[in-house]
């Protein structure tokens, strides 16, 4: 039985931290073992929001990549490649654009959720209001037969599956399977400062981080605002400390914790510095990893092309159907 294909991508903006390990990569190492995996370094997608500033675009994508394989992502196993050095994503994105009513982007719920939230940069362009065209392309190109997602992306999954019934209903051709989610566990973790972990608000703690910067940060975290003094009870369930301790350490030292904290046996820094050294021992292996992998001249490279050449192929044949059916072929 040929494995269902997936694809999935990250835009190269920046250091992956302990987000993007709990709330995408972990579920790829996963998914490898038994689909069909594509996944891209979508170069594309970070111009849309980095377009006045691109020059750290490439080198964040040889890191992110590097991080990929630090954490499990098996060369052997699934296709890596970069969006950009496909050109068909951009000509498939272009076909697409010209069936997609304008109104049915403008109502999207992510758009105007982002352009609320996203501050400091002019995001009213063609590129950001057609940020779900392009994603359907990307997807539509490898005839993906499930997206891995959280919540938030599901509406821009439901525009993908809307283009495939209208292409089929204006076309008469049934060229694309309509994608299906595979709902990942969203990452319930929050960065250092109690906000939603994010490179722009530098309060990650990333996967690339030495040791002792992995310390000093959890030695900043916010704990319990209400806990002054040593001799106060704690309250784990507003602790961020804690939910930390809850997602990286088993049960049993969860429990410890908690008496720590509620019996007012041991001080905030003491837990900080307690879970700054189960962080550390667990992502050492990865940087242990990562710098075999950065060490190696042309590694990297290596593996794109190899990811280029099997995703040109797959690419290649979808675009001509698609100029078949709309008679430009």
């Amino acid at each position: 039985m040929t494995p269902s294909r997936v694809l999935s991508g990250m835009r190269p903006t920046g250091p992956l931290h302990l987000g993007h390990l709990l709330g995408a990569l972990e579920n790829w190492v996963k998914l490898q073992a038994d689909h069909d995996c594509f996944f891209m370094v979508a170069d594309l997608h970070a111009l849309m929001g980095e377009y006045e500033n691109p020059k750290e675009i490439k080198k964040n994508s040889i890191e992110m990549v590097i991080d990929w394989l630090a954490c499990g992502i098996d060369p052997e196993r699934s296709t890596i490649f970069v969006q950009s050095q496909i050109p068909e994503h951009s000509e498939l994105a272009a076909i697409l654009g010209m069936i997609v009513p304008l109104g049915r982007l403008e109502r999207n719920p992510a758009y105007k959720e982002q352009l609320r939230q996203i501050q400091g940069r002019d995001l009213m362009t063609y590129g950001f209001l057609g940020y779900p065209v392009l994603q359907a392309a990307d997807i539509l190109l490898y005839k993906a037969h499930q997206v891995p997602v959280g919540e938030d992306q599901l509406a821009h999954l439901e525009i993908t599956r809307e283009i495939v019934r209208r292409f089929r209903f204006l076309y008469k051709k049934d060229i694309f399977p309509e994608p299906e989610s595979l709902l990942t566990k969203e990452a319930r973790i929050l960065g250092i400062d109690r906000r939603k972990m994010s490179k722009s608000y530098g309060n990650a703690i990333n996967l690339s981080d030495p040791e002792e910067s992995v310390h000093k940060k959890v030695q900043s975290m916010i704990t319990d605002p209400e806990r002054v003094k040593v001799t106060d009870p704690g309250h784990p369930d507003i602790c961020n400390v804690y939910a930390y301790y809850g997602i990286f350490s088993g049960n049993r030292r969860v429990q410890e914790v908690q008496d720590w904290c509620t019996g007012a046996k041991k001080g905030c820094t003491d837990c900080k510095r307690g879970l700054a050294d189960i962080l550390a021992e667990r992502l050492r292996p990865l940087r242990e990893r990562r710098g075999k992998i950065a060490n190696e001249p042309g590694a990297v490279e290596k593996i794109l092309a190899k990811g280029k050449e099997k995703a040109s192929a797959v690419a290649r044949q979808t675009i001509a159907e698609v100029k078949t059916a709309l008679n430009l072929l």
